[in-house]
């Protein structure tokens, strides 16, 4: 038999480690001081560079501010970026 409540219950648990995961989010860019404005101004700017380099995919690539935790029981801000590459462009005899 179907149990309508357990079926609710997941997306009740999948909707509270989302607005979990969003409110760490929200507070490691405010530690950062870093607005999302910003953020999206550094992810412009990566993908300008990398552009130059490399075809890549937009849609899928996810850059973020994350906590990474220090020996001294302390945390840091890191920037972390996943970009799929597509492939590799060809630089030519006298640019590689």
């Amino acid at each position: 038999m179907f149990d309508l409540f357990k079926f609710f219950g997941k997306g009740e648990s999948k909707s509270k480690d989302i607005a979990k995961e969003r409110l760490k989010l929200v507070l490691i860019h405010d530690r950062a001081n870093i607005s999302p404005r910003y953020l999206d101004m550094i992810k412009d700017d990566v993908i300008k560079v990398i552009s130059s380099y490399m075809e890549i995919d937009e849609k899928g690539m996810d850059i973020r501010l994350s906590r990474i935790p220090q020996k001294d029981d302390t945390y840091s801000t890191a920037l972390v970026a996943n970009i799929p590459i597509k492939k590799v462009k060809n630089l030519g005899p006298n640019k590689g």
